[in-house]
């Protein structure tokens, strides 16, 4: 016999079977809301994973093709790596859960979440959000919960909560809030350049929503909750402490961090380090756990300085930001590239620009969302922390950083119709000591300038640090924050923007939650500085996106014709479309709404592939002058091709202004010459003047 509960969120009914499935887990929610189905699981092991000094959070968000009724592509025909977001929901999900878990805790923890159907309604992420916590909260597995989460769109200025998924595809927000029974924990946001105060109203009204969630979590755990079981804490002794300071006192601690240079704190810490570790060599078991001892150590003095000091590592001022620099075009033959410093951490940005065949195909479980037209991927070499690893290719971390840089700049890129390109953006992180998201949001917007991308408004990208005193409700929030404020800090708050309003929000904690004067100061120090970097850097080194897009890139040409037409100019087997794409060097798309996008480097041959398929749709127009192709010659004149399958008559008489005797003292087979339409009979038969085209011409040139 298994539990149900049942609830009712944002008007359709969210239903928790528990005990009905994955019994063998520590806890499992079978998840219900509207016909969208989640399975949940929280599983950890026995006892904790030795030689490591963090905790072993695993969560895992699995998509289903047979959740939308579609066989998996490729050539194995089953579910491979994970999806982007599946990734992206994955590290949704672990953001608020993490900091709930103890600080000493190490055992395996995996939080598993497979999404088995779907309601277009109910947003599958959204259940597997609730379902992690509920599953965690009725485990055995220590656990500080409950928390829960909710998604807030907004259609025409008004809020909506938990939208389906064709209104989170086309509204101005989407956001995802996470709480505690106090406190927000978690903020996740894509926007349409919104103010912030609409933003803290929207956070607010998720936060209110939440809090209904947690109570109906509390009534579950209430009845079918496991007792927390008992854990190996892994936490550095207070003696040890106690003994380091007297080898390292706090002064010396404090001296060794206090520099702006990344490297020179890393060799005094590595000095510290080494002090310690022959004051504790007939000490095994202090030995085994040194390097978490010295990160705690640096950790509480870093705190402390910027706290109660008001002193930051680098020397900076609270609200001062790291020196600044930008520039453009520094890679020569790409589309448009920049560089942009903050500090010692720098971002090369490079954008490219396709035809639109050349977007990114989704095959996915959002049947609104099977395409994707811009595309931003962010690199983070190891060489950019001077450490040295091979490559494997994009981790969790780089999808989230490119994510988040492409959710900013999302909505300032033109329309298909403005700009009919695909666009891909490429961030290098070439030095890093914090803030490397919110630098490729800054560099990107300069590329996308430079490669001539009409973009409606430049988007800066800044982050805002917190310190906090436990058991207090004094706080410190700090601008710009470098690497080590980062990790020793509780608080990682990303806002990327324009002047008008916010565009994306990622906001990553380590403590309980945030109170609303955390919140509200954290908005307002981004906001300035937001502003301060746009006016003072970014449109200092380009003011504006340029005219044209650069010379390598290729030049789109759009239009639109009949329908019935596209088959008359695809050819049959593809033969006159095959054509004109050898003949003009250009690449040609064919909607089936009729819209024709013609590409390539050389705009004068896209020019004349466009106008090739306007003559073929449209039929030639007496009056109009073509450049054709001599493909037949005869005693009488010769035959002139305008345009594939179509072909016109040039009489002798109409070859030049002189009188001509033969027809090839004129042209010969394969010459290409501007001939003008005269007429056009009954029977179709088009008559071409190479004489007349010729005047035309001539007298254009004379106006």
């Amino acid at each position: 016999m298994y539990q149900s509960y049942k609830m009712d969120l944002a008007g359709r009914p969210l239903v928790v079977d528990i005990n009905r499935v994955g019994k063998q887990a520590n806890g499992c929610a079978f998840m219900h809301y509207g016909d969208t189905t989640v399975l949940c699981t929280a599983t950890a092991s026995e006892k904790p994973r030795d030689g490591i000094d963090f905790f072993p959070l695993s969560v895992e968000y699995e998509e289903k093709m047979y959740a939308v009724g579609k066989i998996p592509g490729g050539f194995n025909k089953r579910e491979g790596k994970a999806s982007e977001n599946a990734i992206l929901t994955s590290r949704v999900i672990d953001r608020p859960m993490r900091p709930l878990f103890p600080k000493d805790y190490r055992n395996d923890v995996t939080l598993n979440n497979m999404v088995m159907s779907v309601d277009p309604e109910c947003r599958p992420e959204l259940v597997a959000m609730i379902g992690a916590a509920i599953a965690t909260c009725i485990s055995d597995i220590p656990f500080d919960g409950p928390c829960a989460m909710t998604q807030v769109g907004m259609i025409d200025g008004e809020f909506i909560i938990n939208p389906s998924q064709e209104q989170w595809k086309k509204g101005d927000l989407n956001l995802t809030v996470a709480s505690t029974r106090e406190k927000v924990i978690m903020i996740e946001a894509g926007a349409n350049e919104i103010p912030e105060a609409t933003m803290i109203e929207a956070i607010y009204k998720a936060h209110e929503v939440n809090q209904t969630i947690i109570a109906f979590i509390d009534k579950i755990v209430a009845e079918v909750g496991k007792k927390k079981h008992e854990y190996t804490s892994c936490a550095v002794p207070a003696e040890m402490f106690e003994e380091m300071k007297k080898i390292v006192s706090p002064a010396e601690m404090e001296e060794a961090v206090f520099t702006d240079d990344k490297q020179t704190r890393e060799e005094n810490i590595r000095v510290i380090t080494d002090k310690l570790t022959e004051a504790f060599a007939e000490n095994e078991e202090w030995l085994a756990i040194l390097g978490e001892a010295v990160y705690q150590y640096e950790k509480k003095t870093v705190r402390k300085m910027i706290l109660k000091d008001h002193k930051r590592p680098d020397g900076r001022a609270i609200t001062q930001i790291r020196p600044l620099a930008a520039e453009v075009d520094i890679i020569p033959r790409v589309h448009g590239s920049a560089m942009f410093t903050r500090g010692q951490t720098q971002i090369c940005n490079v954008c490219t620009l396709a035809p639109l065949s050349e977007q990114q195909k989704i095959d996915g479980l959002d049947e609104n969302e099977v395409s994707k037209r811009y595309m931003h991927h962010y690199n983070f070499p190891s060489y950019s922390v001077g450490e040295t690893k091979p490559s494997r290719g994009p981790g969790r971390r780089e999808i989230g950083h490119g994510a988040l840089a492409e959710r900013a700049l999302e909505p300032v890129i033109p329309s298909v119709e403005e700009f009919p390109y695909a666009l891909r953006l490429v961030s290098e992180v070439l030095s890093s000591n914090g803030s490397t998201s919110q630098g490729s949001i800054c560099g990107s917007t300069l590329a996308l300038m430079d490669a001539g991308v009409p973009i409606k408004a430049p988007v800066a990208g800044i982050s805002c640090g917190l310190i906090t005193k436990p058991d207090s409700d004094e706080f410190m929030t700090m601008v710009d924050i470098q690497g080590l404020e980062d990790f020793f800090g509780d608080m990682d708050f990303k806002v990327g923007g324009t002047h008008k309003g916010i565009t994306a929000i990622q906001v990553d904690i380590k403590v309980d939650g945030l109170t609303p004067a955390i919140i509200k100061e954290a908005f307002e120090k981004t906001r300035k500085a937001r502003l301060y970097i746009l006016d003072e850097i970014m449109l200092k080194a380009i003011p504006q996106p340029r005219e044209t897009v650069n010379k390598y890139a290729p030049k789109m040409l759009q239009t639109k014709i009949d329908v019935e037409k596209i088959r008359d100019v695809i050819g049959q087997g593809g033969k006159v479309i095959q054509k004109i794409t050898a003949e003009c060097d250009v690449k040609i798309d064919i909607n089936e709404d009729g819209s024709v996008f013609v590409s390539g480097v050389d705009l004068d041959k896209c020019n004349k592939a466009l106008s090739i398929v306007h003559t073929i749709a449209a039929g030639p127009e007496v009056g109009s002058i073509y450049k054709g192709k001599v493909v037949r010659i005869m005693s009488f004149g010769a035959f002139v091709e305008i345009a594939p399958g179509k072909d016109g008559l040039v009489h002798i008489s109409k070859l030049d202004k002189a009188r001509v005797e033969k027809v090839e003292d004129v042209v010969s087979i394969g010459d290409e010459i501007v001939v003008k339409v005269v007429e056009i009979d009954k029977q179709g038969r088009i008559n071409l003047s190479r004489k007349d085209a010729l005047a035309d011409l001539e007298s254009k040139k004379n106006q």
